[in-house]
């Protein structure tokens, strides 16, 4: 027997909700119709009524949840979902049951003495205010205000009596669980310190306090381990300073800690918080919970948008290069690609070598040093390459930042002393770069285009390269002095080639003269190391997601390609390919003639070949005159709007990105611990993420100021007891936690 298909009819003026359901007001009722008929109807305001009908409505799947959350109602899902479990737990009664009369809000001595007593046991505040019958925020208002001694209690034999931090009761997943569900029929999921949300509200506040609680089964609170690292690295330098958000619950601080775990635990952008317990990954900020999805974006752009982002990086880099100055002598620069397939901005196509198309994107110029780790980003929507960012920004900022070098009368007494080196791919090799770089005693590697000759094989010797880590490898190496000419620009550099197994020879050029012959090699091989950052941070930190959508235009007076210029450009080129190609064909002819007399027919071949050699000879050349007397580059506001290139909100992005290369640095100072116990860098890399989202617990003491984190074991017992010493290792350097001060402990459960 098939199901009858209802058909509904809904009366005038009606709203409708849902497919089959409508809710009409009238003389201060409101009443519900499914199709035509009157299903229920209250007086206007009776909210009970409301919930009960509505909830009735879902049961007899007359409506969808969805209906609700969605327009003209928007009631929260979880608000429906509550209703549902009491009609099905306590039944329709429940819906006009009386409530107590509200809890008491006034702090008596006899209710002080009460909750004291209490609190002395152990008991939750919230487990004390429900027996107390008194309202948790203004006993939770009371023990910050010193009214009530949280662990001290008057007894009758006027002795005090104090219960240490020891014997705090210890909160399992499940208790938390409930209890966060629990808050959330007040301000919210996991909204357990509703005081400290009343006091930042009424200006009593400027934020909420870090503190931690006694909590076992903790998830990703592995997290912690990477705190020393974080910090180490400079993730709340900029608070105060450079990074700031108006008075709130939550802290600049607070969102940058935030943030910094969000790279570690792979939750590559905000949404990813979704899937997480809030109340869980507060436990390991110190909060009650993270905030929601639109409120870290929401953060997230005040911080960009009233911060100095470019002071706070300027001083990371300068201190990362401090660091290790060593490494920070040679730079790596490389472009990449963020591939952009939205609608909101209108970016010019570039090439990206990864898909091997022109795909719209904006293009990323990273510097970092030989073992991969990054110093800054330059990030450009309209750009002529690689060398114009070297010269335009990346080298202003290096002179600035990069730390001992040479002072000018050093230089004026050494004519091939060099500043620092910088590296990279043939993308750059031209000679009036290289040039250029000189001219400010910077010193390049990168490889040699169109090399054509070879040396003797007399000239290779098997040389020892040290490889970046500490190996080493065996390499066929030989050194010249080369002078470079193109274009009227010559320049003198050493050319070093190294000779392969298959007999080819690869040409490395640098204009660092005083570098021996395994440096060069050394460095100009540690490339890859770029390479593989782009890998890894793609596939782990997202560096091409978007934590803002949104784009903005460029300034008027930036200069561009003429598009009619690109365009002569293209038909230049398809033209001289097709001059090719004719010249072929008359090679072709000219040969076949050479071994045999020549026919008529080949005559005319040739004939034709040549004609049209001469055709498409006079048409490149009209075509270069057309392009002469137009300009290359124009201002960018003389073009029709639709060709206009705008750009993706700049700021976010930068914010997004000094966050995920600290990120980046904190692992790798993580792995290079753990390199110590663990062979393998890839196994030690890998295992460092498995700690990262390790389940754990944590134990505040206040009164020893300590933090112990313990983390559950990993996989294997040789995995255990690498993470044990790598504890160690945390553990010896003493270090505090940046809100609390109280020690960090680290060990294995």
């Amino acid at each position: 027997m098939h199901k009858q298909l209802f058909i509904p009819g809904f009366p005038d003026g009606a709203q409708r909700i849902g497919e089959a359901v409508s809710i009409v007001e009238k003389d201060g009722w409101v009443s519900y119709f499914v199709g035509s008929d009157n299903y229920f109807s209250h007086t206007k305001g009776d909210v009970r009524s409301r919930r009960f009908i509505l909830t009735s409505l879902m049961e007899n799947n007359h409506l969808k949840a969805r209906d609700l959350s969605g327009a003209p109602l928007l009631i929260p899902q979880r608000t429906l979902m509550n209703w549902k479990t009491q009609f099905r737990k306590d039944g329709p009664a429940s819906f006009y049951a009386v409530h107590d009369q509200p809890k008491t809000v006034i702090m008596t001595p006899e209710k002080s003495l009460q909750c004291a007593t209490l609190l002395a046991q152990g008991l939750r505040v919230s487990v004390v205010a429900r027996q107390a019958e008194i309202d948790e925020s203004t006993l939770r208002k009371a023990v910050k205000r010193g009214v009530i001694a949280k662990h001290t209690v008057a007894c009758t034999d006027n002795t005090t009596q104090t219960k240490s931090e020891e014997t705090q009761p210890i909160s399992t997943k499940s208790e938390r669980s409930g209890i966060d569900a629990q808050a959330a029929s007040g301000i919210g999921v996991a909204c357990t310190r509703a005081d400290e949300r009343i006091d930042v509200a009424f200006g009593l506040a400027t934020c909420a306090s870090t503190r931690f609680e006694r909590a076992i089964d903790v998830p990703m609170a592995g997290l912690l381990t990477g705190l020393p690292a974080l910090c180490a690295n400079g993730l709340l330098s900029g608070v105060d300073k450079h990074l700031s958000l108006p008075k709130g619950f939550y802290s600049a601080l607070h969102i940058l800690l935030l943030l910094g775990f969000m790279a570690l635990g792979r939750i590559r952008r905000p949404e990813g918080l979704r899937s997480i317990a809030p109340g869980e990954f507060g436990k390991i900020i110190g909060l009650d919970r993270i905030p929601e999805v639109r409120t870290v974006r929401q953060k997230i752009g005040q911080i960009a948008a009233t911060g100095n982002l470019q002071a706070w990086g300027q001083e990371l880099s300068q201190s990362w290069m401090q660091a290790d100055p060593q490494e920070a002598g040679y730079l790596y620069v490389d472009g990449h690609v963020r591939v952009y397939d939205g609608k909101l901005a209108n970016l010019p196509k570039r090439f990206v070598s990864r898909e091997r198309l022109c795909l719209r994107g904006t293009t990323d110029y990273w510097v970092n040093d030989a073992i991969g780790r990054p110093f800054f980003v330059v990030s450009k929507a309209v750009t002529e390459g690689m060398g114009d960012a070297l010269l335009k920004d990346i080298v202003p900022e290096l002179l600035k930042s990069v730390p001992q070098q040479p002072t000018q009368q050093e230089l004026d007494a050494q004519p091939q002393l060099h500043r620092f080196v910088i590296v990279f791919d043939r993308e750059c090799s031209n000679y009036k770069l290289l040039a250029q770089l000189w001219q400010q005693r910077i010193g390049a590697i990168t490889y040699r285009k169109n090399v054509k000759d070879k040396w003797p094989t007399e000239e290779f010797k098997q040389e020892t390269v040290p490889v970046i880590g500490g190996q080493s490898t065996t390499m066929m190496l030989a050194l010249r002095e080369t002078t470079l000419s193109a274009g009227g620009h010559s320049i003198t550099v050493t050319e070093m080639r190294r000779l392969t197994e298959s007999g080819h020879q690869t040409a490395i050029i640098t204009t660092a003269r005083r570098l021996g012959t395994t440096t060069i090699a050394s460095r100009m091989f540690a490339r890859w190391c770029q390479e593989n950052f782009f890998s890894y941070m793609m596939q782990h930190y997202d560096i091409d997601g978007l934590i803002e959508y949104g784009a903005q235009e460029l300034p008027g007076t930036t200069l561009v390609i003429n598009p009619e210029h690109r365009e002569l450009e293209k038909t230049i080129k398809r033209v001289r390919l097709t001059l090719k190609q004719h010249q072929a064909r008359l090679t072709t002819h000219t040969q076949a003639a050479e071994q045999e007399t020549q026919t008529p027919l080949q005559l005319q071949k040739k004939a034709e070949c040549l004609e049209s050699i001469q055709a498409v000879q006079g048409e490149i050349e009209a075509l270069c005159t057309q392009r002469k007397a137009i300009e290359k580059k124009v201002r960018l506001d003389s073009l029709p709007k639709e060709q206009q290139p705008t750009q993706l909100l700049p700021l976010t992005k930068m914010f997004a990105d000094t966050v995920k290369m600290i990120a980046y640095r904190a692992e790798t100072a993580m792995v290079a611990l753990l390199k110590r116990h663990l062979n393998k860098e890839e196994e030690a890399r890998a295992l460092v993420r498995e700690l990262f989202i390790s389940a754990g617990d944590i134990e505040p003491d206040e009164k020893a100021k300590t933090l112990t984190v313990r983390i559950h074991r990993m996989a294997t017992p040789a995995h255990d007891k690498a993470i044990a010493a790598l504890l160690e290792d945390l553990n010896n350097l003493g270090f505090c936690h940046p809100e609390t001060g109280a020690k960090m402990i680290y060990s294995l459960v």
